[in-house]
């Protein structure tokens, strides 16, 4: 008994020393955690990661403005699908770890399964963008840097109205901009 107090006095009242070292390890801790959490999230984001499991829609964004341009400027995955503000990130994180579940199960692990759930997926993805104002749209293409004298007329008077009224968000009109649409019969709402 007189053992196990003098362990826990000793336990309860570190030196100052041994007080360092704890906090110095947790903070080198919390450190390795954090470079590792945020390299996890990183290649997340990567091509090579999403086209693991979504590699028909990846092969599809190859034919579209967003993959190749006058321009040089390439969106990947992430950049339309990720929020770019880090708490948004980790909600989203959240969500998509479902989705790697489903791949994991089955769910569209082949090209005919994926297809067929095609309409709901997208269907899911619009909601989502329509709830947060397409802020991913947002992240490159915003209205108040929008030249509406080089836009087409429609486009122009599409544009300078949305912005006016403040009633859409890119995603009401621009479904299917860099990926083909569904058969929108399938897709609930739209």
């Amino acid at each position: 008994m007189k053992i196990f107090k003098a362990f826990w006095k000793r336990l309860s009242t570190p030196s100052k020393a041994a007080a360092g070292v704890v906090l110095f390890m947790g903070f080198l801790g919390g450190l390795l955690f954090w470079g590792a959490f945020n390299t996890g999230m990183e290649a997340t984001n990567s091509e090579e990661f999403c086209s693991s499991c979504h590699a028909p829609i990846v092969k599809e964004i190859q034919e579209t403005i967003h993959y190749s341009n006058r321009s040089g400027v390439r969106a990947i995955c992430s950049d339309c699908h990720v929020p770019h503000n880090w708490s948004d990130k980790i909600v989203r994180k959240v969500q998509a770890s479902k989705e790697l579940f489903a791949f994991a199960i089955g769910t569209i692990d082949t090209e005919e399964k994926f297809k067929a759930k095609r309409g709901y997926l997208a269907g899911r993805e619009w909601h989502r963008m329509k709830q947060n104002d397409s802020q991913e749209c947002r992240n490159c293409h915003e209205f108040d840097y929008m030249d509406f004298s080089e836009q087409g007329p429609r486009s122009a008077k599409q544009h300078s109205t949305a912005l006016a009224k403040g009633e859409k968000t890119c995603v009401d009109c621009h479904k299917g901009i860099a990926h083909k649409l569904p058969d929108m019969s399938e897709v609930d709402g739209w």
